[in-house]
């Protein structure tokens, strides 16, 4: 299996990766749940309605996806593209709902209920349980009718993409055509002529530049960077005393602790529930109102529960909700809870029915002071130094953008000094540049409009703080023949010593099409040097060369396949002496796991092709 892996790690596996990946987003999509429809609308499909809030749903699904590739890093998003990029999902989405239904894919209302009885998370003791499912659907927001309407879509969908994903067709001539093109090996002779002579002699005038520039416009394309200058101020900066800690204040944020246990502590809260299922509005109120009564003249809240409630897991409890948690059953409910007084036995509607509650504060143990005063001193002395460290910021900041200058920092903080960085991006990586609350400023509408103005103090993720001010700003785009200059006369250079290296030795290279190798080493003084049997993608030669040695045909016996490539100062002249088909590189298991991999991307690609020509025939606005 370990020249499986090769495989995947190689180049074949990079373009089956990139292909893959390309339908996933709409495969994926299976299965998202909306959860309910807003009254604008994003698009049109055939009239379904993609409702802004499905929309604004899934970008944040995906905004999340993309942000754990950057690092949490907002400023690398682009946010235009995950949007467009959901809302093509959903309407792919949409249209193979809209063919699954014509085509009568669908599950019945028995096969669905049969699938949820059968689900483990809604099972108790081997049987179906209807607490459990209630509770499912309050923590989820959805009623039993959205929840089987939201199933038969899910799996109609997953229906309609499994007739592709699971009969795409795939020849074994394909299969083994990958496989020997990946365990070829090829025997290489490499010889390497330096530029440097070739560039003395190499003469680029100002109409050369001019006219690769006009003919190259797209290469010298650019990201939008700034020139700027910035200074750091850290809290060791701080040249102040260490502060104390007086008993008055550590008794205060003592008191505050103790206060702040008691507050949190959880409410032990039981209550009996009587439905509407089956009766009136006013006869369950007038059923709840008794079990309020009885419990009122003496009736312990457990037996009357047994007696009145209608939700079985608590009423076996004595009517207690174990791990009571906010939202459960809604605003109303947890607002009664709050109000409750201890022992206290309310009644509440809720959209469940009505409640009676009865909720009081769980016992805790509080810590002495003794116990806490190391942990509450810490905290003490940690909140006077960020404050000191405030302080001092807020006085610096003033400085800086009263005199719109960052060296006052300096001036006033031993030990800092303005630093100076050109060509800042939003990708590159830098200590401080690369926060994102910097970028932020340094990238915005005003420095792209011209501000040029110091930046306010700027919190960094690390506790440090920032100012920065920005000299230049150069826009995404195409460079001009002047920034570009630079750049067009070096690979002018590059390329007209590399042509003249290739001329010297073109007499050398005409012969290996015809001669044998021997030969013609013998013929020409090139220092060729034996470097060894390759396979693709071993990660052991240079890109270029690598290129550059696969894409010749196959030499005859005791001929040289010859070719060159040009790297940075250099050319190499590459020669093929061997190659070498290995077919039995990879084990028949591993060769069964590359034809699954190939079949699944095919059948990606037709269930993406299939989705195109959806949308090229619906109405989509």
């Amino acid at each position: 299996m370990e020249a499986f892996r090769k495989v995947i790690k190689g180049w074949l596996g990079k373009v089956l990766l990139v292909l893959f990946l390309t339908p996933l987003a709409l495969v994926g999509i299976e299965g998202y749940f909306s959860g309910g429809k807003s009254e604008d609308t994003a698009q049109l499909v055939n009239g379904d309605e993609i409702s802004k809030k499905e929309l604004e749903a899934l970008t944040k699904s995906f905004k999340q996806q993309y942000l754990s590739y950057v690092n949490g890093d907002e400023t690398l998003l682009n946010e235009r593209f995950i949007e467009n990029k959901a809302l093509d999902s959903l309407v792919a989405r949409t249209l193979l709902l809209q063919q699954a239904q014509k085509l009568g894919i669908s599950l019945s209302d028995a096969q669905i209920e049969q699938m949820i009885a059968q689900q483990p998370s809604f099972q108790e003791n081997g049987q179906f349980s209807e607490t459990l499912y209630a509770n499912y659907l309050r923590s989820v927001g959805m009623t039993s009718q959205s929840l089987i309407a939201n199933l038969r879509q899910d799996h109609a969908l997953k229906m309609l993409s499994n007739s592709f994903l699971e009969h795409a067709l795939v020849s074994k001539n394909d299969i083994q055509q990958i496989v020997n093109l990946q365990t070829e090996q090829r025997t290489l002779h490499l010889a390497s002529i330096k530029l440097d002579d070739y560039k003395k002699a190499v003469q680029v005038s100002e109409q050369d530049i001019t006219n690769y520039y006009n003919q190259h416009k797209n290469t010298f394309k650019q990201v939008a960077s700034v020139d700027v200058d910035y200074i750091v101020f850290t809290p060791s900066s701080m040249s102040t005393a260490q502060p104390t800690v007086t008993a008055a204040e550590l008794q205060a944020a003592y008191d505050k602790f103790v206060a702040s246990q008691q507050s949190n502590a959880p409410a032990q809260v039981k209550h009996i529930l009587v439905t509407l299922d089956g009766r009136s509005e006013a006869e369950a109120k007038q059923r709840a109102t008794a079990a309020q009564a009885e419990i009122a003249k003496g009736a312990t809240f457990a037996a009357t529960a047994q007696k009145y409630s209608e939700d079985p897991d608590s009423k076996a409890k004595g009517g207690v909700i174990e791990g009571y948690a906010k939202g459960v059953f809604g605003d109303d409910f947890d607002q009664a809870v709050a109000a409750s007084k201890a022992g206290q036995v309310d009644v509440v509607k809720t959209q469940y029915g009505f409640h009676v509650i009865q909720a009081q504060a769980a016992a805790i143990n509080v810590p002495s002071l003794a116990q806490e005063k190391p942990r509450l001193e810490a905290e003490i002395l940690k909140t006077k130094q960020a404050n000191a460290f405030s302080d001092r910021v807020n006085a610096l900041n003033e400085l800086v953008i009263s005199s719109d200058a960052l060296d006052v920092v300096s001036q006033e903080v031993k030990g800092t000094q303005v630093q100076s960085l050109k060509g800042m991006t939003l990708s590159t990586q830098h200590p401080v540049l690369s926060d994102p609350n910097v970028k932020t400023k340094l990238f915005n509408s005003d420095v792209q409009n011209g501000d040029r103005n110091a930046s306010s103090s700027i919190q960094l993720a690390n506790g440090d703080v920032a100012w920065v001010k920005v000299r230049d700003y150069h826009a995404a785009g195409v460079q001009s023949l002047v920034e570009a200059m630079p750049r067009v006369k070096a690979t002018l250079i590059e390329k007209k010593a590399a042509a003249a290296a290739t001329a010297k030795i073109q007499a050398a290279l005409n012969d290996f099409k015809t001669q044998p190798a021997a030969q013609v080493r013998a013929k020409h003084a090139i220092d060729f040097v034996d470097a060894g049997t390759f396979a693709r993608s071993q990660g052991l030669l240079k890109r270029d060369v690598e290129r550059a040695a696969f894409s010749v045909l196959p030499p005859k016996e005791g001929h040289w396949s010859v070719t060159t490539a040009t790297l940075p100062n250099e050319l190499i002249v590459v020669g093929v002496s061997k190659v070498q088909k290995t077919t039995d590189a990879l084990a028949p298991e591993a060769v069964q796991e590359l034809a699954s991999l190939y079949q699944k991307l095919r059948a990606e690609q037709e269930l993406d092709d299939y989705t195109r020509y959806l949308k090229s025939k619906a109405k989509i606005k």
